[in-house]
């Protein structure tokens, strides 16, 4: 009985874990630059100091998808979204190097360079400052020129390039803060390859109704082995009922 309550259980915890990652995709269906979680679960044999003869559920985050979102047009000069594949470098709030697909930049008081979020944006060589200016505008190739503080329209300056890059999907991973980085801990290199289309938002690829259908199947799983349970309690019961009968 104890095997079968134990499979029953683990099985609700991790329909629970699955749940909460299903969840958080839904709630960041609106997340510029969001990147869908995937889950899936399998059975896996306990290990201690005897034979393996018992058996639990493992829920776990197979990887992310890493299809792209709508764009979506907002004319901003500082908006950014990537064309096909590659990542914007950031600064985490850890220190280290980190990338994303959101792309709602603006300036801080002190002239840096930063995401929605408030993460500095990584150029050639460290977080992107922009002096004051009349204008600020980002190329295809993500270089940033500006229009100085009482120059002509037609005097423009080259301030930093906007470190754009595009690892292979296979070595990132997403970390705890939302933030992509190379499962071996190392800043990828640039890309000159990576292009940017100036004044719109790359949309999440979350599917708001593929969501709400993964979440209504786990949670009838979850009521299906919380039902397991209690009849393997019931069963565990009348065993011991009629062992003492006997």
């Amino acid at each position: 009985m104890d095997k079968a309550l134990y499979i029953a259980m683990t099985g609700a915890k991790n329909n629970m874990l699955a749940q909460t990652a299903r969840a958080n995709n839904l709630a960041n269906a609106n997340t510029t630059g969001f990147k869908a979680d995937y889950e899936q679960a399998r059975a896996m044999p306990v290990f201690g100091e005897s034979f393996p003869t018992r058996a639990f559920s493992l829920s776990e985050r197979p990887a992310t998808n890493m299809d792209g979102g709508a764009f979506i047009e907002t004319g901003r000069s500082l908006d950014i979204a990537i064309q096909g594949d590659g990542w914007i470098a950031v600064q985490s709030p850890t220190g280290d190097e980190a990338y994303t697909r959101s792309g709602e930049l603006l300036m801080d008081a002190n002239g840096v360079l930063r995401t929605g979020k408030g993460l500095a944006v990584m150029g050639e060589g460290g977080p992107i400052v922009i002096p004051p200016a009349a204008h600020v505008e980002i190329g295809v190739d993500g270089v940033i020129t500006v229009q100085p503080l009482g120059a002509a329209p037609n005097e423009l300056a080259q301030v930093d390039r906007i470190k754009l890059v595009n690892p292979e999907k296979a070595t990132l991973e997403k970390s705890l803060d939302g933030l992509m980085r190379l499962r071996d801990g190392q800043p990828a290199p640039a890309d000159a390859n990576v292009r940017v289309e100036s004044g719109f938002l790359e949309a999440s690829n979350v599917n708001g109704a593929e969501e709400l259908i993964h979440i209504l199947s786990l949670t009838r799983q979850y009521e299906m082995q919380t039902k397991m349970m209690k009849t393997i309690d019931e069963n565990s019961a009348a065993a011991a009922s009629i062992m003492r009968m006997g």
